[in-house]
């Protein structure tokens, strides 16, 4: 029973990394209806950019906070370069220019930091906490409480102000927002910068646990897309439940099921996706899309 409900926790604070980078792949989806296959090296990018910025001497917190900032603007900069320029081209030329993004970011990071394994420290002590008979790290509570603070910003973000509001106008109706003076345009340029900022928050979490390489959010980023495909790609909500819920899933697999083990759970995606398109395409809390004949 012990070793259940540790396989639990841990899988919810792997879950919140993934539903992290779920969002940040909802947001990008939501703002332009383009799914975003840069979006983990950009996220990897962000943790090379604590390590160095710990290398000239900042410490870790002002560094990952730092690299948050950036990863804000250059997301922003990358829609206004790269994204918006194909708004009016074919989802083949859309999907081709963002995969050699995805390889141009991860030989960018291998070309300027090597593919030297490199140690980012973790933001929280390595430390355990009693809970009666069960013990959880710091780490796996830290990781919970900031994703889940990040979702509290984000709801008070979308519910309570206006620039949230006109986000979300924009993002459904852009027409319709463009009528009521919404700049469609800049919104989805914020919606892209957030989007790029919650990725960074996801590498700069999951480095201390996989070590910082070049290739380290490969299998991540598949998580993340079984996360958001779970949960419906235009759903927020969505990407936080088939985040959590992924986490969980395979790390009872990967104990549970001696032949996968924890060099197989990436099967565990795989179906997830498969299965989900198979059977409920819009995912979990997706919208039916409703077109008029």
């Amino acid at each position: 029973m012990t070793l259940f409900v540790s396989q639990i926790v841990d899988g919810l604070a792997d879950g919140a990394i993934y539903a992290s980078l779920a969002l940040a792949l909802v947001f990008s989806y939501r703002s332009t209806g383009i799914v975003n296959f840069a979006q983990g090296e950009m996220a990897m990018l962000s943790a090379y950019l604590v390590w160095q910025l710990m290398a000239w001497g900042m410490p870790l917190v002002p560094a990952a906070l730092v690299s948050v900032v950036i990863s804000f603007v250059a997301g922003a900069l990358l829609y206004a370069a790269i994204v918006k320029p194909l708004s009016h081209a074919s989802l083949l030329t859309v999907v081709s220019v963002l995969i050699g993004l995805y390889l141009a970011l991860n030989s960018l990071a291998g070309f300027v930091w090597t593919y030297t394994i490199k140690a980012v420290p973790s933001l929280f002590p390595k430390a355990h906490i009693q809970l009666g008979a069960f013990s959880v790290s710091a780490e796996t509570v830290g990781i919970i409480a900031v994703v889940g603070f990040v979702l509290l910003l984000l709801y008070l973000l979308f519910e309570t102000t206006k620039i949230g509001l006109a986000m979300r106008g924009a993002a459904s109706t852009p027409d319709s927002a463009v009528l009521v003076g919404v700049s469609a345009p800049v919104m989805l340029l914020i919606g892209w910068g957030i989007a790029a900022a919650l990725g960074a928050l996801s590498g700069i979490l999951v480095a201390p646990r996989v070590f910082l390489n070049p290739t380290m959010m490969f299998g991540v980023i598949i998580y993340a897309f079984a996360a958001a495909t779970l949960g419906g790609f235009d759903s927020v909500v969505g990407a936080v439940v088939g985040g959590l819920l992924v986490g969980v899933v395979e790390n009872l697999v990967g104990t549970y099921i001696p032949w996968i083990g924890p060099d197989l759970k990436i099967i565990v995606a795989l179906v997830l996706i498969f299965g989900t398109l198979l059977i409920k395409p819009d995912g979990l809390f997706g919208r039916k899309k409703v077109v008029r004949l």
